[in-house]
């Protein structure tokens, strides 16, 4: 698959890298917030601002006990129910038609990852143009058949997938008659770090599954995603906030807005270095060949003098015989008086 197209934006080869602000919970339960949000991504140079549809009642059971109860020591929400996370982070759905309205005046995407039936349904509503299916929702084949069946683009994170999970995931898509799928590497820790991240696998994702890959990343900074770029990915995913400093459950691993703008723009530099495979001086360098070593009369000569190391050497600029007619000149006679200074050439010999 070249390329997939999202309202007026087209996603993959030969285009920059698509990149997506993911906004999750860090609204701090603020719309105005959430509208602020939307602006700085849109400034910062995001092609894309991605939401969640749930709600509490919709991802989890309000179970304040057993594998219901964050109790990992490492982990950012330790202590929290899943119940009373989800609670905190979920953007009420009132929310979404105001929050995507901005972000069309602003000329930016704005899609969201549903996590049942029901949020299809009320995304479907809003008329959205992508779906994303979440890492920890690729085994939920019942719900990628219901987005896929929407017809839409859907963009799915790997996270935790096995070979044949993902196999599963994809076919089921495209049973569903979702044509555009585009696979997201992901690392599904928080934050992550750069040796869990294994960006290998994206060419090797993209060469088994016929689709566009990119990185959905939780490291920090931006190196992984610009590697992930070099690499070949078409989409980049990131956390987004206004500020860390303002806490909210996502904003530990999330990037600031002049992150953000620094991402777009390194991760478009990259994309624009990959180029073609290519040898021999482009446009720019034919200038530079003039520059380069070559053979040069390093002391006035006489005619029938022969060259020595004293009175030929290798140097810039690059007018004379090339290097590798070194040795073939030693001992030959010139047939002239020769200046320093002048380029050897075939016609001072002979």
């Amino acid at each position: 698959m070249d390329t997939v197209m999202v309202g007026g934006m087209t996603i993959g080869d030969g285009h920059p890298p698509f990149i997506i602000a993911e906004m999750s919970g860090n609204h701090n339960q603020s719309l105005e917030r959430a509208l602020e949000i939307a602006e700085a991504a849109a400034m910062s140079g995001a092609h894309a601002l991605k939401l969640q549809t749930y709600t509490a009642d919709t991802i989890t059971l309000d179970v304040r006990e057993g594998e219901f109860y964050i109790s990992d020591p490492d982990s950012l929400w330790k202590g929290y129910s899943l119940y009373d996370l989800y609670k905190q982070a979920y953007t009420p759905w009132e929310w979404h038609k105001p929050i995507m309205d901005r972000c069309r005046e602003l000329g930016m995407q704005c899609f969201s990852t549903p996590f049942d039936h029901t949020s299809v349904d009320f995304l479907e509503d809003l008329g959205v143009e992508l779906y994303k299916i979440a890492s920890f929702e690729n085994v939920d084949i019942p719900l990628i058949k219901k987005v896929a069946a929407t017809g839409k683009p859907l963009i799915m994170s790997t996270g935790m997938a096995t070979v044949a999970e993902l196999d599963e995931a994809v076919r089921a898509a495209r049973e569903a008659g979702c044509e555009d799928i585009i696979l997201l590497k992901c690392t599904s820790s928080y934050p992550s770090t750069p040796d869990d991240t294994n960006l290998m696998t994206i060419p090797h994702m993209r060469d088994v599954f016929g689709v566009q890959v990119g990185l959905s990343d939780h490291t920090m900074g931006i190196g992984v995603s610009v590697a992930a770029v070099a690499l070949g990915a078409t989409v980049i995913e990131k956390h987004f906030t206004l500020s860390r400093a303002d806490g909210g459950v996502d904003s530990a691993f999330s990037m600031e807005p002049d992150e953000l703008a620094m991402l777009v723009r390194e991760t478009q530099q990259a994309w624009r270095a990959m180029g073609s495979v290519s040898y021999g001086p482009t446009e720019k360098e034919k200038a530079s060949i003039k520059h380069r070593r070559s053979l040069y009369v390093a002391a006035d000569m006489k005619t029938g003098e022969a060259f020595t190391e004293a009175n030929l050497r290798s140097v810039r600029p690059g007018l004379g015989l090339p290097p590798k007619y070194y040795e073939t000149l030693l001992g030959k006679r010139v047939n002239k008086d020769i200046k320093k200074g002048t380029p050897a050439g075939w016609d001072m010999i002979g």
